[in-house]
């Protein structure tokens, strides 16, 4: 019986790509690269800032990487400013995540995404009382598809990995929560294709928010 879900941000339950894209894009321009596609972006989301800014410099032509202090360093400047530039959560996600508090069900949020602006995000999309825990990426705690994290969270929710749910959009969620001992669930609306989804052996794919709701019952 499930007492907790533990969600990733972007891609699952906010839709992130044209701010992420958005925020790149300044980036290279400050450092002198023609900007990438959303297409391009959606493929370099999800294992974090350091990883995204290095596929965005090549895709634009720095395939040494002779810009990334500058670049890194720069996005996290413009990031910070822009991380809920015309962010939102995708359809029924809302509607779902009560129906999880009304079952009193433990709710966290465990992201790739840098801590402070993982934090801010979920804050002004979903509030501050809808989420139990937010984690981002902090220092000294190794990222997805380290599974460190969920173990903590799982620890901090007072469950165990039996008793968690874990929901991504991605390959790296997967071996995340597999890696837990979780059962994991990636969602089809995000970021990567329902080919690529199915590659990456999860517990099970769905392809709407309440189907969700369907797996806690």
């Amino acid at each position: 019986m499930y007492k907790a879900c533990i969600f990733d941000l972007d891609g699952t339950l906010t839709d992130t790509l044209e701010s992420l894209t958005f925020s790149v894009n300044e980036t290279l321009k400050e450092v002198a690269l023609p900007a990438i596609t959303e297409e391009q972006c959606r493929t370099f989301v999800g294992n974090g800032a350091k990883v995204l800014i290095e596929q965005s410099l090549k895709a634009a032509g720095d395939t040494k990487l002779l810009l990334f202090e500058k670049a890194f360093e720069a996005y996290g400047r413009i990031f910070d400013r822009n991380c809920t530039y015309h962010v939102k959560p995708y359809p029924g996600i809302r509607e779902m995540l009560l129906k999880l508090k009304d079952q009193n069900m433990k709710l966290g949020v465990l992201s790739n995404k840098p801590d402070r602006q993982a934090v801010h995000v979920v804050e002004e999309i979903f509030g501050k009382e809808t989420f139990d825990l937010v984690w981002g990426q902090r220092e000294g705690v190794p990222r997805k598809p380290d599974p460190s994290a969920l173990f903590a969270m799982a620890e901090s929710l007072g469950v165990s990995s039996e008793e968690v749910l874990y929901i991504g959009d991605s390959e790296v969620d997967a071996a995340t929560g597999n890696a837990a001992d979780m059962d994991t669930v990636l969602v089809e609306w995000g970021f990567r294709s329902r080919e690529e989804l199915e590659k990456a052996d999860a517990y099970r794919i769905v392809a709407a928010a309440d189907e969700i709701l369907d797996i806690i019952r």
